[in-house]
């Protein structure tokens, strides 16, 4: 027997494995003090009521018999039809039209990130920015293939373009990012489709924050873009979308004119699916269903607004201390500069142990994360609002 090695070139820990263990070591030893985390991405808001009414209603079908459903269709590869009406539907009012045949269900788009790659040779290489969701590297690594970095930089807006001459089968985009916030033009994206189309590339576009766009000048999806669709696998998810980080669910893309070596993607995706997944629960369809109805969008933006309200206190808060920062605006996380020259562990440390604030350290999202700081809007408006208060006198003390 032989275990796969791979797993031994992983770092000792997970990124927000570590900052939650140094948090807990810290209230563990000043249990009087009032912490406040603004670190990992968990939302605070509940599930909109029209999203709960629905998942009782499939709850109370659930136990009648004539009524009741057992696994669902076509092994959940496409979902039910309510759910998947309503994602086309979404799409149509970006102006994007997809098949039902493209729309694959799933338990969230950080499982679909890493399960995706089972579609992909181990010989391919991986190009990802850098800082990035530790997600991407580690799931890579995992499966032994060759890694290189687009350098995400202050100079660059932390928006790295693509570079003639490098070649790259696999390319990973979020936008907005997680963890700069920042986000790409559609003239960005633009050259990142065509530079893909050009060297036969595939791209694995992570939309989990496309709802926070309030910029036309933005795309909220890839398939806006020409010629997305020869290229492009997007990974969406309800997580911060509808407050369902506890719930579970998303959705993937793979279009029918993605083909790769003379094989479609979206028939691998589909097989692999049907292999190793036994699909998302009815229950939890039909709540996700409701998220994308006229009443549905109109509750979930009211807590999308209620983030957004966060992250503009943040960035007010930034702009007072003349930091550098990226986000705070189409979406939920802040980027900026550590201040005084400190390293982001140094900050990390000196941020809870005077201002008993907790956020990320950049440089767990890799080397060009050094010096910098990662902030959630998805706490309170009080917790926001007492944090940044914290965060200004212990930095114009």
């Amino acid at each position: 027997m032989k275990i796969n090695a791979n797993f031994l070139n992983l770092k000792d820990s997970y990124l927000f494995a570590t900052v939650g263990r140094k948090t807990a070591e810290y209230k563990k030893a000043h249990p009087e003090k009032d912490v406040i985390r603004l670190s990992i991405g968990d939302v605070t808001r509940p599930l909109a009521p029209v999203v709960v009414e629905a998942m009782k209603r499939a709850a109370e079908e659930m136990g009648k018999s004539e009524t009741f459903r057992g696994y669902g269709p076509d092994q959940t590869c496409y979902g039910y039809d309510k759910l998947l009406d309503s994602i086309l539907g979404s799409y149509a009012r970006k102006g994007v039209t997809l098949a039902k045949s493209e729309l694959f269900i799933s338990d969230g788009a950080k499982s679909d990130c890493g399960n995706i790659l089972d579609i992909f040779s181990q010989d391919n290489v991986v190009l990802v920015p850098d800082p990035v969701y530790p997600v991407y590297v580690d799931t890579n690594v995992m499966g032994g293939r060759v890694i290189i970095y687009a350098d995400a930089t202050q100079e660059n807006g932390f928006l790295p373009m693509p570079v003639k001459g490098t070649k790259a089968d696999i390319i990973y985009i979020c936008s907005p990012n997680n963890p700069t916030g920042a986000a790409y033009s559609r003239e960005q994206l633009k050259e990142w489709v065509d530079y893909a189309n050009e060297i036969g590339a595939v791209i694995l576009y992570d939309a989990a924050y496309e709802f926070f766009v309030c910029d036309d000048a933005l795309c909220r999806s890839i398939y806006e873009v020409e010629g997305a669709k020869d290229c492009a696998i997007e990974i969406c998810s309800y997580s911060k979308t509808a407050g369902f980080t506890g719930v579970r669910c998303g959705y993937t893309v793979v279009p029918e004119s993605l083909v790769r070596e003379g094989v479609s993607l979206n028939k691998l995706w589909a097989r692999r699916q049907s292999t190793k997944f036994n699909g998302v629960s009815y229950v939890t369809q039909m709540g996700a269903a409701a998220v994308f109805t006229e009443e549905g969008e109109k509750q979930i933006g009211e807590n999308l607004a209620y983030y957004r309200k966060n992250a503009e206190t943040i960035a007010h808060c930034l702009d007072e201390l003349n930091l550098f920062y990226t986000g705070g605006k189409n979406s939920p996380y802040i980027w900026f500069k550590c201040p005084n020259g400190m390293s982001s562990w140094e900050f990390f440390d000196y941020l809870l142990e005077n201002a008993n604030v907790v956020g990320t350290p950049g440089s767990g999202f890799g080397k060009n994360g050094e010096g910098f700081f990662r902030l959630t809007a998805f706490g309170t408006h009080e917790n926001t609002e007492e944090a940044c208060r914290r965060i200004a006198a212990l930095l114009k003390a």
